[in-house]
């Protein structure tokens, strides 16, 4: 193999020439592959970047969440998280969690004075079968994580709810709500129809309620007003 340096330990004149031709070739050519690379990324990025602003998580929620901790340990008031209040990576939906006896009560005195409330009401055990209720405001699979974060700043506020009228099927029964403000701001639900399933038929999920607007239009629903609305309050929470 020839050497690069002379006997004397001076660089081979060839050497140099060698080395040089092989520097700027390799140059020119990571110069070019570089262009190439930068200009894959920016389309990767670009494709993609629907996906990469859903899953970044706002700062200042990351920070609230760190602090929260810290206050815990200086109080030596840690204990195991229960379901409810998991790590920010696994929550799925953000919500306003409804008081069930409100609105069982509610109902009982809405189908007093409306006999089709009444006739629907009749024969099913709402007492077993509404045990909780709740509206979606931002779901991670439909809406992404950002905008269930959005909500971090309501987190554990009473959140006042008009419920506005009851659209129920043959399989299906949600009351209309519309939600009302936190200190002074309007919480607006990223759901196209904000609402709060109380019932389904066996088998049938309780996202299905989604449907039932469209339900409606094609007049498979049945929808009664309530007027004026009635106002109860729930709390804002992660889940």
């Amino acid at each position: 193999m020839t050497s690069l340096y002379g006997v004397n330990g001076s660089e081979n004149p060839d050497g140099v020439a060698a080395r040089r031709q092989t520097l700027e070739s390799t140059k020119g050519s990571y110069s070019k592959e570089w262009t190439n690379w930068e200009k894959r990324l920016q389309e990767v990025l670009s494709g993609n970047a629907e996906y990469l602003n859903a899953i970044q998580v706002p700062f200042d929620l990351a920070v609230n969440e760190v602090l929260e901790q810290l206050r815990a340990v200086a109080k030596g008031g840690i204990s195991t998280p229960s379901t409810e209040k998991r790590k920010f990576g696994t929550i799925v939906f953000a919500a306003v969690t409804l008081p069930v006896t409100e609105i069982k009560t509610f109902l009982e005195s809405f189908g007093r004075k409306n006999t089709i409330v009444e006739d629907f009401l009749k024969g099913k055990d709402m007492n077993n079968y509404l045990r909780k209720a709740h509206v979606t405001l931002a779901h991670k699979k439909a809406h992404g994580v950002t905008a269930v974060a959005s909500y971090g700043v309501y987190r554990n506020q009473n959140v006042p709810v008009d419920l506005t009228a009851l659209i129920f099927s043959d399989k299906l029964a949600a009351l209309e709500v519309r939600p009302g403000s936190v200190a002074g701001e309007k919480i607006i639900s990223k759901n196209q129809w904000p609402h709060a399933t109380i019932w389904t038929a066996e088998g049938i999920a309780a996202k299905e309620a989604n449907t039932l607007p469209q339900l409606l239009t094609e007049g498979k629903a049945t929808r009664i007003d309530i007027d004026p609305p009635i106002t109860i309050s729930g709390t804002l929470d992660f889940y």
